[in-house]
């Protein structure tokens, strides 16, 4: 097992690629796949991907001294593995061998996939929409590559890979989590920082411990065994990652930071939340502002199509109001038309307001002088 470097254009961005390549000398199969950065979660991904590409588990594998995989090197040449390599190997059952510092020909077959992947699979410079699609497209070349005849091989690759799967161990039942865990303390702004990156949490959390799960594609922040973040990973640097559902709690108290909020900046919500906000504002004034608040909230439990749904037609009947929303929201969930109609529900008091008469004030004037007397 080994990782290269290409480049590539990704969503219209030139970067650099790191691929992982996995090859079986015997048959000569590979496996490819693509990373933003050569990191442990992607070493661990990278593994459970090959291992489920190939249908079983090699007996053994031979890596170079990369720090993802080695924590020390002793003095007898033993290496001391790293928390997560030890994690990987006691799920799959394999056995670890490493070449010697600095000799690359040690390993040369994967050496040869690492040259074979960047000349054959990233020449010319590929362009694609994500990783996602770019790994697709590496999976098809690496299926098209054991219809091949490798060296002097009268059989294909894929033919001799029969051979390998025959030895090789069976892929275990359980799902093996490829993660980088680390520990951290909530920020007193509801922030957690995983490798220079923050990631927001619910302001309920802070000064709190809780653990980084660091995936390829996500990050999930748990408290105890409740998982009470997730954000897509970021791969950047002094990046800011928040969820705007996060803060609205806090915000709620405290109605006019609602426009500065940073979490909120680039919210994208539908445009009839603001319309909805404007009249809201326009009947109660600065309520309407907490009130609007509360609809934003409807976002924590309920998905945000049936809440813009409810928005709308709330909008459409004149009905503006936080209950409003949520009743046409539950409604929606259930399935049901929404009671907003007075004249559903019989079993409430009727209600006949009648505009006041100055004759009606009357019956309070006293008439004789006995009256008055009293």
């Amino acid at each position: 097992m080994d990782f290269g470097e290409a480049v590539g254009v990704i969503d219209g961005v030139r970067r650099k690629m790191h691929f992982f390549c996995m090859d079986l000398p015997q048959s000569d199969a590979c496996f490819v796949k693509a990373y933003p950065a050569e990191t442990t979660e992607t070493f661990l991904d990278g593994h459970v991907s090959a291992f489920a590409f190939f249908g079983g588990v090699p007996l053994s594998i031979l890596y170079d001294n990369t720090k993802i995989a080695v924590a020390r090197i002793c003095g007898d040449g033993k290496r001391e593995r790293t928390r997560a390599f030890t994690g990987l190997v006691s799920h799959y059952l394999f056995t670890d061998r490493f070449g010697r510092p600095g000799k690359g020909n040690d390993k040369g077959k994967v050496e040869g996939l690492v040259k074979h992947a960047r000349s054959h699979f990233m020449v010319p410079i590929p362009h694609t929409p994500s990783f996602d699609d770019f790994n697709d497209e590496l999976l098809d070349r690496c299926r098209a590559r054991q219809e091949e005849r490798a060296g002097r091989h009268s059989e294909t690759i894929g033919t001799r890979l029969l051979a390998d799967l025959a030895v090789m161990r069976a892929l275990p039942a359980g799902q093996f989590e490829s993660c980088e865990t680390r520990a951290a303390r909530v920020s007193s702004t509801a922030l957690v920082r995983y490798r220079t990156n923050d990631y927001s949490v619910p302001t309920r959390y802070g000064f709190q411990d809780v653990m980084v799960k660091g995936f390829v594609d996500t990050v999930v922040i748990l408290c105890g065994n409740e998982e009470i973040a997730r954000h897509p990973r970021c791969y950047g640097e002094a990046m800011f990652v928040a969820n705007p559902l996060h803060y609205l709690a806090l915000i709620e108290t405290k109605p006019n930071a609602l426009d500065q909020a940073a979490a909120l900046q680039d919210w994208a919500l539908p445009q009839a939340f603001q319309h909805m906000r404007h009249l809201l504002e326009a009947r109660m004034g600065n309520k309407g502002k907490r009130e609007f608040i509360q609809i934003l909230r409807l976002l924590e439990a309920i998905p945000i199509e049936i809440v813009t749904f409810a928005v709308n037609e709330a909008i459409c009947i004149g009905a503006i109001g936080f209950d409003a929303v949520k009743q046409i929201a539950l409604a929606r969930i259930e399935r049901r038309p929404a009671r907003l109609d007075l004249a559903a529900y019989p079993h409430l008091p009727n209600m006949d307001v009648k505009t006041t008469r100055a004759a009606d004030y009357a019956a309070l004037v006293p008439q004789t002088s006995q009256e008055l007397a009293a």
